[in-house]
């Protein structure tokens, strides 16, 4: 919802637009005084409208780093457990690969490596899916443009 105006097809009035258009004038309608608390979250920051960034709006930025290794291990468990396998899985092999990766990409792991099982005509995702998965999502990674959060979100609080 909160994309840059003007970047889609439809000369600027798509549904989306005018969702955004009608949140800044409410979010403009607010009081001080009025106990109203406004959370969004985005992870991509490079393409937010900056109508959204001014003051009295969405005014404070709190940045949630990536799991580290431990917790990388946590999340691809707890998206991996509904999926049927087969064999030892290296949970701890697989997040040291995914180095810099979200929990949305973790769970992008086990979508593939279920990608990989059904290519392979199997009702199972064994260890060598999930590798396979997470080196293709590496290599995905690597073609992404990095958004910098720091310089989408300056932070002048001190």
């Amino acid at each position: 919802v909160g994309r840059h105006r003007g970047a889609g097809l439809g000369g600027g009035n798509d549904e989306r637009e005018q969702t955004l258009n009608q949140m800044l004038v409410e979010m403009d309608g607010f009081e001080a005084n009025e106990g109203v608390i406004l959370i969004a979250a985005t992870n991509r920051p490079d393409v937010l409208d900056p109508a959204l960034m001014r003051p009295g709006r969405l005014d404070r930025k709190i940045e949630i780093p990536l799991p580290n290794e431990a917790g990388r291990v946590e999340v691809l468990k707890i998206h991996a457990q509904n999926i049927n396998k087969h064999g030892d899985i290296d949970y701890e092999a697989i997040a040291k690969i995914a180095d810099d990766f979200n929990a949305a990409d973790m769970r992008n792991i086990c979508t593939e490596g279920g990608m990989f099982a059904i290519r392979d005509e199997r009702d199972y995702v064994v260890h060598d899916d999930f590798m396979k998965a997470v080196r293709k999502l590496v290599e995905a990674k690597k073609l992404e443009p990095n958004a910098s959060y720091d310089e989408t979100f300056k932070n002048d609080e001190k």
